[in-house]
């Protein structure tokens, strides 16, 4: 088993921001990763807390992917990026896996940025 992050920034705090960002995040790192969506065993997201309005859950499910997804709060750390959905997939597949940043999330960890 392997884990694989991804995190994608939004405009705004609104249900349709976030269900498609969460969906053109998903469908990114099983792309990136060439992951067959049935060898996802669960995923962890959390959000900023200015993020309210909807969890990420229906926009990956949107995604045709449907395992177990635990949403919680990220922490609120002063000076952290804002309106942030981070994942962060379990997968059952023996690869070097390629982390997923997007949108201005790409400051988060700018050794990946050649993967973006």
């Amino acid at each position: 088993m392997i884990a694989i992050r991804g995190a994608i920034t939004i405009e705004n705090d609104t249900k349709e921001d976030v269900f498609k960002a969460s969906k053109e995040l998903i469908q990114e790192i099983v792309k990136r990763n060439s992951i067959d969506e049935k060898n996802i065993i669960s995923i962890i997201t959390t959000c900023t807390k200015d993020i309210r309005s909807a969890y990420p859950g229906p926009g990956i499910r949107d995604a045709n992917i449907d395992v177990p997804i635990l949403s919680m709060q990220e922490m609120d750390v002063e000076g952290a990026l804002n309106l942030c959905i981070r994942f962060i997939l379990h997968v059952d597949k023996d690869i070097v896996p390629k982390h997923v940043y997007l949108k201005k999330a790409v400051g988060l960890r700018p050794d990946y940025k050649e993967d973006n």
